[in-house]
């Protein structure tokens, strides 16, 4: 039997660590000093932006034509969530990253349905068959009309339905605590 040669992670997590944890000394010296933090070093962004790659090509996020969008994401909310990494709690930075980025990624996706449902909504109530464009126009600026038109039929936002509100209730207590029953007793 052959042996699997093992490949190289593509982010070293030993690595990784010692330079978090450089980086989280010279934010709590300028903290002390009452300086700026200082900017995240090159190998830390460049973690960060090979994290949000490799996930990206996941089965679960590959398809997707705002994958961009999506690392950019992921980048941006790693860039502010860095200081909440804490080396003396956590040895793993990179799972910590990559959780962080997931989610963006999660978030991005929720967002870029939610616009095209809201433009799928828009074309729905706009009856596209009341749109005539006038094939011998020498303007020929479609999309102008088409934007123009959509203004027009568009439902205005006070005719939009409003969102349900929610009735938080309060839930009743069963059990009594040790001092409760202690009490009930006595009298």
């Amino acid at each position: 039997m052959t042996k699997r040669k093992r490949s190289e992670h593509y982010v070293d997590n030993k690595v990784f660590l010692q330079a978090m944890t450089e980086f989280k000394e010279r934010c709590d010296k300028a903290e002390k000093r009452g300086r700026k933090k200082p900017p995240v070093t090159n190998y830390i962004g460049e973690c960060f932006l090979k994290i949000a790659n490799h996930l990206s090509y996941r089965p679960n996020f590959i398809n997707y034509t705002f994958r961009d969008d999506m690392i950019s994401d992921g980048i941006e909310n790693c860039l502010q969530y860095l200081s909440n990494f804490n080396p003396k709690k956590s040895k793993n930075p990179f799972a910590y990253f990559t959780q962080i980025i997931y989610y963006a990624f999660i978030r991005r996706i929720q967002k870029e349905k939610k616009q095209v449902n809201i433009k799928a909504k828009l074309i729905e109530d706009a009856n596209l068959a009341d749109l005539h464009i006038d094939p011998n126009d020498t303007n020929k600026d479609y999309k102008n009309q088409f934007i123009e038109f959509l203004r027009k039929n568009s439902p205005k936002t006070d005719e939009l339905p409003k969102k349900k509100e929610i009735k938080v209730r309060k839930r009743k207590r069963t059990k009594k605590t040790p001092l409760e029953i202690v009490i009930d007793e006595k009298n």
